[in-house]
This record gives C-alpha cells, structure tokens and sequence, in this order.
C-alpha cells in the first residue's frame, strides 16, 4: 500500500475515533431495528412462523455468503474504504425496494440484495478498527460499545412509538438509519496493512490448524444458538402478554449490560486469558437460554436472563475478535475477519434461524430455546477439548 498515515491510537488523530464510533452506532442501530421489530413487521403481513423464519435468515445466510467475497475485494484492491462505501450505497439502494413489495417473493429478493451488501462492510470495519488501535486492542470494547449505544436507542425509541404508531413505520425508521450508515461509511479512515511472515502462505493453512478450527466451530455454535432468540424473542414476548414498549427495554437491557462488558474488558483481559473468558461466556449462554425458554413468565429471572448478554454477546465478540485477529495478520487481516463472520454469524446464525420455525411450530418454545442451551453447551465442551492451545492474553 502507498504511503498512509498511522492510525494507531494517538491524540494526533482524535477525529478517526469517532468516525468509526459514528459507523458502529448507525450500523447496529440497524440490527435494532431489524433484530426486534421486522419479525413483528412480518407477522403483520400475515406471514406464518415458517415463511418468517425463513425471511429472517436471509441476511445470517448473506452474511455467511458475501463478508469473504467482500473481504477478498478489499485485499485484492488494498482499500477496504471504498468497498465499504460502495457497499454501503448499495445497501441503501437494495433497501429502498421494501416500499414496493409487500409479497413473500418480493421482500425475499429485496432482504437478500440488501443483506448482500449490508454484511460486507462490518469484518472491514473491524479489521480498520483494530488496526486503528494498534498495541491498544484491549480498548476494542469501548470503541464497539458506540454500535450497542445505537442498538439501544433504535430499540426503546421503536419500542415505545410501536405501541401508538402502526408497525409499517419501521419501514421509514430502516431507511433513516441506513442513509446514517452512508455518511459515517465516508468517513472510515484508510489504513495500512503491515506485512507479516504469514503473508504467503494460504488463509485456509491457518484456518485448519487444529486451535483455529476449534475457534470457528465453537463461535458458530454460539450463533447456532442465538438463532431462535434474534428471529423469535419479540414475537415470543408478545404471546405472552408483554408490551412493545417492554420488549424495546428487555432488549435494552442486554445490550447496557453488554455495554458495561465492552467498558471493562481491558480489565477482565488482564486477569483471564480470551479462551476463559470465551469459555465463560459459552456456559452462560447455556444458562441463559434454559431461562428464556422455560422462564419467561418470571419476570426477576428474564430480566436476570438478559443482563446474560453482556457475557454472550459482549465479552463473547470481544474476545472471539480479538482472537481471530492474532491468528490471521498482515494481509490476512481482512479476510480472517470476514471468515469469521461467514462462518459463524452466517452459517450459524443461518442454521440458528432455520431450525427455530420448525422447532417452535413442533415441539413450542421452550423446547427451542433448550435446543439453542445445547448448542451452547457443545460449543463449551469444544472450547474444553482445546483450551490448552488457546492461552492467549
């Protein structure tokens, strides 16, 4: 690459902070407003629990398609900005077609071009950012904590105005928070790659490696298993009798709790290896969805359930971030990071979202949330097996 400034963390470049802030904020406002609502968008169409779980698990299928595709782009032109302001664009213009269809057929075609697109920018945008923070990579949490920051006013601001105004209005609240996207995408700074001994040799020789593959297959469980919740959760709440105003704060919840992780993870990275702590997060998880599924009318125990999430998201992604990005460096970066998204946050998050149709229709909730527990659990034993080769501060 040409000659680009540093972008490690020094007070020379304070505005780089926050152009990447503003792009985590606006882009996980997006999964605020999707993750919750655009379930609840889709049953008012009259769809059925299938045809709804299938629509929700395009964009984990596109993410699991298109972030490796993208991610090799960026690498080949050696300029992950324009690929993310270019993808960024296109999402905006796929995303426009939800205001003329309104059939399965056509809001199929549309969630998938816009998801096609949509998942392309996030592993380039966290590659940037970590190479931006440099030695200061434990401080990774504070600066993706602006993205949960969005996600939780997009889901109270939602919540609250769904119970006074229709549900269709989340058409024009995507659309808004889209074009936010578009403008803070411009503003990614450039980064520069930094050649490392691993440059040469293929990504697929360091993602076999028996710790590497251990490392993805524990991370798609955990997506396997938060499946049901980001497709379901809301509608799940709604049967039983919740408001939308308090599924906006049961969300919410989570994702304070996930933002306190995020604030202290350069501590609990001091006194407990990655692998601990993804471990940790792993079992929680198993704890957390018994809870959901068999629990939900309890209200002291869903809430206790949600604060989980600052262990199964928060401290989970920070850690399986920060270890992707020491076992794939150099040119490598961009790829291993859109790897891992595909591989876990699609392909998982794609099985997760599949399975959950069938298994609510079946065999009800709580047997589909005590599937998204075991596949939790497997993902624990896995880490288990491994964790020796893992020991990484």
């Amino acid at each position: 690459m040409g000659a680009v400034p540093d972008l490690s963390m020094t007070s020379s470049h304070p505005r780089y902070y926050w152009r990447i802030a503003g792009f985590y904020f606006f882009y996980f406002a997006f999964v605020g407003m999707f993750s919750p609502y655009w379930s609840l968008y889709l049953k008012s169409l009259k769809f059925d629990v299938v045809e709804i779980g299938v629509l929700m698990s395009i964009q984990p299928v596109m993410r699991m398609i298109a972030p490796a595709m993208w991610g090799w782009l960026a690498d080949y032109l050696d300029n992950r900005r324009l690929v993310i302001q270019f993808a960024a664009l296109c999402s905006v213009l796929a995303y426009s077609g939800v205001f003329l269809f309104k059939s399965y057929a056509g809001l199929f075609l549309v969630m998938a071009l816009m998801s096609f697109f949509w998942s392309a920018s996030m592993p380039l945008v966290e590659a940037t950012t970590l190479t931006y923070l440099g030695k200061h990579a434990a401080r990774y949490g504070r600066l993706r904590s602006w993205g949960s920051v969005g996600f939780i006013i997009a889901v109270l601001g939602l919540g609250y105005l769904f119970d006074y105004i229709s549900i269709n209005w989340i058409l024009w609240a995507g659309l808004a928070i889209m074009l936010g996207i578009l403008v803070f995408a411009r503003q990614i700074p450039p980064t520069e790659v930094l050649a490392h001994h691993t440059d040469s040799q293929p990504i697929l020789r360091i993602m076999m490696q028996p710790q590497v593959l251990a490392l993805f297959v524990a991370c798609l469980l955990m997506a396997v298993a938060h499946g049901p919740y980001y497709t379901f959760f809301s509608i799940y709440l709604v049967e039983h009798h919740y408001s939308k105003a308090a599924v906006g704060m049961l969300w919410s919840l989570g994702v304070i709790c996930e933002i306190g992780v995020f604030a202290f993870m350069p501590l609990l990275m001091q006194r407990f290896s990655l692998a601990h702590i993804l471990m940790g997060s792993l079992a929680l998880a198993v704890l957390r969805f018994l809870l959901i599924g068999w629990q939900v009318d309890t209200l002291g125990l869903l809430l206790f359930a949600q604060t989980l999430h600052a262990a199964t998201f928060g401290a989970y992604h920070a850690s399986a971030v920060a270890l992707i990005h020491h076992f794939f460096q150099g040119r490598h970066q961009s790829k291993g990071q859109a790897l891992f998204g595909s591989v876990t946050y699609g392909m998982g998050g794609m099985l997760g979202g599949l399975m959950s149709g069938p298994l609510w229709l079946h065999w009800g909730a709580s047997i589909m949330y005590s599937c998204s527990a075991l596949a939790a659990l497997a993902g624990l034993l896995l880490m288990f097996w491994h964790v020796r080769r893992l020991q990484l501060g």
